[in-house]
């Protein structure tokens, strides 16, 4: 029997439903937590080989997590995706999801889900679902091991294979994420789309972003997803379709191998005009735009006072100025539309 048991004694009481809007008018009722910038791999599009990671006195406990999430949820937070780095590797993580599986048991909360590289999924894919885990993305750029070894820098291919294996065998939704890189897995992607849709899995297609210095040149490996998109359209029946996770992917019906298809465009094409979420880090800096340098300090709040009244004004206050769209450009020589590493925002 699994130590994560739904149905544990929770002594919180839910708090009053509120809600959050922008100064568009947009809902805000996603939340995208970062539970550590940590991670086992070190892929060549999102940080240097030598990575050098947060001090753990910055890095929010379990404690200070769960607290912050049941803030968010009392404001008006429906979806909740927990990510890093990679969240599968932080201490107490899964504490953590029983924590939160409360919420969702309350109806306070629509969705928890999480965002993960796969390389520790076997072992946690059965206890997710347990716990009220719906649907995992899993992060995969290549189908060749040489490829991922190269990509990652460090990654053995198998276990993710094995974690996607899990997953499905648990009765967990998967979403193939995929990053379109124009040297390195272009002429794959048809490759990766049959396999995920084989498998049950929908497929996402995302343009690399200029998050943070790495070691190569972006330029060379960005990819327009309208390029892709469009080969793809010459050789299958790509059918728009209305679907949405509430996230930016647009998705299309492939009719001849039964499966979605979804491309997020964060430069050849923005999703702002839809935008409903923001994201939390795991020091307690909230960013309300992934595309800019905008920052709010909650971990100072959440040390000062066991009073969650200042909290509660703070990401009002942060929400209410969020921009009405990111400004992300690439081009040669061009420095990273902000410093930030994708790890430590939160995928």
């Amino acid at each position: 029997m699994s130590p994560y048991d739904v149905s544990w004694p929770h002594d919180r009481p839910e708090p009053p439903r509120e809600g959050l809007t922008d100064g568009f008018g947009r809902r805000i009722a996603y939340l995208r937590v970062s539970v550590t910038d940590r991670c086992d791999l070190r892929c060549v599009y999102c940080m240097p080989e030598r990575m050098r990671f947060l001090p753990r006195a910055e890095v929010l406990s379990i404690d200070e997590l769960d607290r912050l999430c049941g803030v968010f949820i009392g404001l008006g937070t429906r979806k909740l995706r927990l990510t890093g780095g990679e969240p599968l590797v932080r201490k107490g993580f899964m504490d953590l999801v029983e924590r939160l599986s409360c919420h969702l048991k309350s109806g306070a909360l629509d969705e928890l889900t999480l965002t993960t590289n796969g390389t520790h999924l076997a072992e946690h894919a059965a206890d997710l679902a347990q716990l009220g885990v719906k649907r995992v993305n899993v992060s995969l750029d290549t189908l060749d091991p040489g490829t991922f070894h190269r990509l990652t820098r460090t990654g053995d291919i198998g276990p993710v294979l094995e974690g996607l294996e899990a997953a499905r065998a648990a009765g967990l939704k998967v979403k193939l994420n995929t990053v379109a890189l124009a040297r390195d897995n272009r002429a794959e992607i048809p490759d990766l789309m049959k396999f995920a849709h084989a498998r049950g899995f929908d497929f996402v297609l995302i343009e690399t972003m200029p998050m943070g210095e790495i070691d190569e040149d972006r330029t060379d490996q960005f990819l327009s997803l309208r390029e892709v998109r469009a080969d793809l359209a010459a050789a299958w029946t790509l059918t728009p379709l209305s679907d949405s996770t509430l996230g930016p992917a647009r998705y299309s019906w492939v009719e001849e191998t039964g499966g979605r298809i979804g491309f997020i465009t964060p430069l050849s094409h923005t999703f702002c005009d839809t935008c409903n979420r923001v994201r939390l880090t795991c020091t307690g800096t909230l960013h309300t735009c992934l595309g800019r340098d905008d920052a709010t300090d909650l971990r100072s709040i959440l040390r000062s006072t066991d009073d969650e009244a200042p909290l509660r004004e703070a990401i009002r206050a942060a929400i209410a100025m969020k921009p009405l769209a990111h400004d992300f450009q690439i081009g040669a020589g061009q420095a990273p539309a902000v410093a930030r590493h994708m790890s430590t925002t939160g995928g």
